[in-house]
């Protein structure tokens, strides 16, 4: 790993004959990827989420564009800005694009049912902290046709190189899903996730509320209540948001607080429970 400029860096790779590509989060900066959309060619670019089994999500998903000018000025405020956490550059072979797609699309659902997320890929604050925890030897699996990346992290532009740039297999154990991530950006990407499943699964109810207050901050307050009950399960979690979202005037539930003394799992269970005999689908 190494430090550079972004543009000198993209000028280097160019000069080597690789092909520039911005991986950019476009739910966070529509501005830019509809500015990087006009162009007449459909093989500029594509969308990720496109083609997997989340593809309702595709238009809030991160896209893939293919970059021939370092000094194309629809760069300009990203690179200026790469604070916003707005993505990452890369440098593939010639015709290499639809093969990056295909690698992080395999790689894009993590875990198993009940329990899977999405892996943020596109997220250079994501990027960065695998790179700095897998070994050299697990950056081909990681990486793929990426024959190298440069990408904001630590305060810095940093720019790691692929040994051996190629398709691989997903592995049994991907070192990139080991490493160890800091409770505020869990709880920030636990809050994205969720925003995005609600408006994908609950567009309505989002609707409603955001009449009476911000659907943002309102998350965040229930995501608190999570982390402060000890709610870490997704089953958890899910019942405490769609209940919340749902909840009738007067609520089912009066008093969502542990009772002295109550395990997590027992505050869960009594909780859910006392949800389905009000609605009239239990006993308790």
């Amino acid at each position: 790993m190494t430090t550079t400029c972004p543009r000198q860096w993209m000028n280097d790779q160019l000069r080597l004959g690789h092909t520039l590509c911005l991986i950019l989060d476009s739910e966070g900066e529509l501005v830019a990827r509809q500015a990087l959309l006009n162009t007449p060619d459909p093989e500029q670019y594509c969308c990720v989420y496109s083609q997997t089994p989340i593809s309702e999500l595709a238009n809030a998903g991160p896209f893939i564009f293919l970059i021939d000018n370092p000094g194309d000025a629809r760069l300009k405020p990203l690179l200026d800005e790469p604070e916003r956490s707005w993505g990452w550059l890369a440098s593939i072979g010639n015709g290499d694009l639809p093969a990056l797609a295909r690698h992080w699309r395999e790689r894009l659902i993590i875990g198993t049912r009940p329990h899977r997320a999405l892996y943020r890929f596109h997220d250079n604050r994501v990027l960065g902290r695998a790179l700095a925890h897998i070994p050299e030897e697990a950056r081909p699996e990681y990486l793929g046709p990426a024959i190298s990346v440069c990408y904001w992290h630590g305060a810095q532009w940093n720019v790691t190189h692929n040994p051996a740039p190629g398709e691989y297999p997903l592995p049994a154990d991907p070192a990139w899903l080991s490493v160890p991530l800091p409770a505020d950006r869990a709880m920030e990407i636990l809050h994205s996730t969720v925003y995005r499943y609600l408006w994908a699964k609950h567009g309505e109810d989002l609707i409603r509320l955001s009449q009476r207050q911000d659907p943002g901050t309102w998350l965040t307050e229930q995501l608190s209540h999570a982390q402060q009950w000890g709610w870490t399960a997704p089953e958890q979690v899910h019942f405490l948001i769609t209940s919340k979202l749902t909840e009738t005037e007067p609520p089912l539930i009066n008093n969502w607080a542990p009772h002295e003394g109550e395990t997590p799992q027992a505050h869960y269970e009594r909780l859910f429970n006392e949800m389905k005999f009000w609605s009239g689908e239990g006993s308790l």
